[in-house]
């Protein structure tokens, strides 16, 4: 009863089937191993590899790390940022980079800006919503990539493979679609705080990663990596609505 309880709350982790998608990287060529966490043995996160954002809580807990939003107290003590959402990211992520894990959103309500995966704080944002999935970059400024027929499931583990080279980015989702990308953000530092890859969740829910491995990558490419850009879709930028607004005038 009780393992019937915590499968309804989203609770107990999906191990991969022999059937899933195997995912192969396609644009970079890794490198070193940086960070490997199966997060199967609870220990206290290393502050080099995670950093937990806006007072969030994070714990390794039943196999997966495992992100709650802030407290109420906490919340009441800010003006903004207050850790509505369970938010982390990993410093330990290279520059450029392969990373492949396993991330799961459940319970809470979306909004228009979360839950999302993203690589570098404002730098290339994944979002995952009702209406489709897109990719967005230069704080959110401008839409790179789409699927609008790839929808945000609550509680579903969707497996990843990311990788980040030079100006282009690639994201494949098994037994999903596979987005790529080209702006010159991508080889620029994060503007600000949250370097690497970071995951939020949805507002006042719960976010989970498992199964996790970042790479250092190589000087060149794939093999194969012209004629596997030439076959994925290809999506022309344009001003994202989710941006920032833009700044008033100094009144004179």
């Amino acid at each position: 009863m009780k393992a019937l309880a915590l499968l309804a709350l989203g609770l107990i982790p999906v191990v991969a089937t022999a059937a899933e998608t195997r995912l192969q990287p396609l644009l970079a060529v890794p490198d070193q191993i940086v960070l490997k966490d199966d997060f199967s043995k609870p220990a206290p996160l290393k502050k080099e590899h995670w950093g937990a954002r806006q007072g969030t809580r994070w714990t390794i807990e039943d196999g997966v790390l495992r992100g709650r939003p802030s407290t109420p107290e906490y919340q009441a003590k800010r003006k903004d940022h207050k850790g509505f959402e369970p938010r982390i990211s990993a410093p330990i992520t290279p520059p450029q980079f392969i990373a492949e894990f396993s991330v799961r959103f459940s319970g809470g309500s979306e909004t228009a800006a979360v839950p999302f995966i993203e690589f570098g704080h404002h730098v290339c944002r994944v979002h995952l919503g009702q209406g489709g999935t897109e990719v967005l970059a230069d704080h959110e400024t401008t839409r790179v990539a789409e699927a609008k027929d790839f929808k945000y499931e609550a509680g579903r583990w969707y497996r990843v493979l990311a990788e980040m080279k030079g100006d282009e980015f690639v994201i494949q989702f098994a037994d999903g679609p596979t987005f790529y990308a080209k702006h010159e953000c991508f080889t620029k530092p994060a503007p600000s705080g949250g370097n690497g890859l970071g995951v939020t969740g949805p507002k006042d829910g719960l976010a989970e990663i498992d199964n996790l491995t970042l790479w250092s990558v190589k000087s060149g490419t794939q093999p194969g990596w012209e004629a596997a850009r030439a076959k994925l879709p290809q999506f022309t930028p344009v001003a994202a609505k989710t941006g920032p607004a833009p700044k008033a005038a100094k009144k004179k």
